[in-house]
């Protein structure tokens, strides 16, 4: 029965992983997009701030709440298919949202339709499926690259849609926007991870059921989701507040933005890092040392004077740490769970990174309207560090494969498959 890509066919797997990268740099990058119109909208349509801020929030819950869902499709279709389906989808809603006249409508296309669209074609399932089509020599280095490819979508893209709409206005901008996401189409026909249909004397599949109830009663899930909600939250609540806090130190308001922009820069690089050595050290400590080292950074930070300078060499630093966790997480549920319903449980870790994006940003501004000062969530934002390097450090590291027998993915017509 044929498997993985060989690591030795060049062209195969540069195809892969090139058409995986642009697609999670355009599926990250267009999302990420979405604050920009925030002002030009909500001025032109005559609505409130709040209001426009809540449909972006319930993405995000909806978001996590589909991912194992379009994750269960996933590793029953193919990511190839529902990454497609994805970009329909986000066609859809950026069309829904341009057009929309009342608030209403723009809340069910931006929070419902933009949410189910984003978790169908983004970064959990294109993992899942360059985790299934590469060797397990190579997959540390697939998620890291992806991961970085998502971030420099954030870092090129995002500028690019405000140059649009500064030029061409917001609803060109946006509905510039919906046609390029048709793009995802073609770039994920190379993720064809269809499972393959057994044949006579191959080793029984496991059924997805089994495999989650296998999952769901294993300790290491519970600590990778924990672990996971940490790094949803640090995450939600820098991209949301970090700049409202570089303005209540009375600095310039474009160092808020060169601080957001620097995270995903340096994102790139740890991305890229913790990717190669996902492949080579222990998947494990290398989420400690993560997890620790962003409580370090950001307690250090708070005992130091803010000024620009050290705001921005926080955040070059904190961007090396950003999404680093997602290769390790990746590969910990491989190895653990197997590859063959890898979608569906990392989905469903994905969905604690969710929750904790949710609270992050949610709990980050009811500290603020109440104490009038960030101090108390940073101190929160420490402990959670702390206590996701505790929980990833009961992680189980178990062999490459996960301990059940899972049927290896279809390799497409052409492609050279080890034996």
């Amino acid at each position: 029965m044929p498997g993985p890509i060989a690591p030795g066919t060049k062209k195969a797997v540069a195809l892969l992983l090139g058409c995986g990268v642009v697609t999670a740099a355009l599926a990250m990058g267009l999302r990420q997009s979405l604050g920009l119109f925030l002002a030009p909208m909500t001025t032109a349509q005559g609505w409130s701030a709040s209001g426009f801020a809540f449909a972006i929030a319930l993405q995000v819950l909806v978001n996590g709440i589909t991912q194992p869902i379009w994750g269960q499709m996933a590793d029953r279709i193919g990511g190839r298919r529902v990454i497609m389906i994805g970009a329909v989808l986000q066609v859809i809603a950026l069309l829904g949202m341009a057009l929309s006249s009342t608030l209403f409508w723009f809340t069910f296309f931006a929070g419902i339709v933009m949410g189910c669209a984003v978790s169908a074609a983004g970064m959990p399932v294109i993992m899942a499926s360059l985790t299934r089509l590469l060797p397990d020599s190579l997959r540390g280095r697939a998620t890291g690259l992806g991961t970085a490819g998502s971030s420099f979508g954030q870092f090129l893209v995002v500028p690019l849609v405000a140059f649009g709409i500064a030029g061409a206005g917001w609803q060109w901008a946006m509905l510039a926007i919906a046609a390029v996401s048709l793009l995802m189409i073609p770039l994920a026909l190379p993720l064809n991870d269809q499972a393959a249909v057994p044949v006579a004397g191959a080793p029984a599949e496991e059924k997805a059921g089994v495999a989650l109830r296998r999952a769901l009663g294993d300790p290491t899930f519970w600590f990778l989701s924990f672990g996971f909600f940490v790094c949803g939250m640090h995450v939600s609540f820098m991209a949301v507040h970090l700049p409202g806090f570089v303005a209540s130190c009375h600095l310039p308001i474009g160092v808020g933005a060169a601080a957001i922009s620097l995270i995903g820069l340096f994102n790139v690089f740890g991305s890229l890092t913790a990717g190669e050595l996902s492949s080579k050290w222990k998947r494990r400590e290398l989420l400690v040392i993560i997890y620790a080292a962003r409580g370090v950074l950001m307690g250090g930070f708070m005992m130091v004077e803010k000024t620009t300078t050290s705001v921005l060499v926080f955040s070059a630093i904190m961007g090396l740490l950003w999404l680093s966790t997602v290769p390790p997480t990746v590969a910990l549920c491989a190895r653990n769970f197997g590859t063959r319903w890898l979608a569906t449980i990392f989905g469903l870790v994905f969905l604690g990174h969710q929750v904790g994006g949710f609270t992050g940003a949610w709990l980050g501004g009811v500290i603020f309207d109440r104490t009038g000062s960030y101090d108390r969530m940073w101190l929160v934002a420490v402990i959670a560090a702390f206590a996701g390097a505790i929980f990833s450090a009961f992680c189980r590291d178990g062999a490459p494969g996960g301990a059940q027998q899972v049927v290896p993915p279809r390799v497409p017509e052409g492609r050279t498959a080890a034996a």
